[in-house]
């Protein structure tokens, strides 16, 4: 049963997916917007939205609970600078845009972007 599961498998390991999960927010919070499936996208909306609110606080402890996440500390530095970008908002930093299925699997495709 899944009782108390909040995250989905993925059909993958538990650090492999967690790898891929965060390497995807750090793609997403570097470029901006990026094309994955919708269960993917929605695993990573998860990841990147705590994220962001930490970044607002901007304290030490914020950013060493980012740091957990996103590894790069250029990516870590910029995005405590965007975080300014944020501020009268109190959630909902990213939108999810439903796209065609992929021709191969025509598994259903989404476009993650922050707002």
């Amino acid at each position: 049963m899944r009782h108390s599961a909040k995250l989905k498998k993925l059909s993958r390991a538990t650090d492999q997916r967690l790898a891929i999960l965060n390497s995807e927010a750090a793609a997403l919070l570097r470029y901006g917007r990026i094309k994955l499936t919708l269960s993917r996208a929605k695993q990573v909306r998860g990841i990147v939205e705590p994220l962001i609110s930490r970044a607002k606080r901007g304290d030490l402890n914020a950013r060493r609970q980012v740091g957990r996440v996103i590894k790069d500390k250029k990516l870590l530095k910029s995005l405590f600078d965007m975080a300014s970008r944020f501020e009268g908002r109190p959630g909902g930093f990213t939108r999810i845009i439903h796209l065609m299925a992929r021709r191969g699997d025509a598994a259903p495709m989404a476009l993650l972007e922050l707002v």
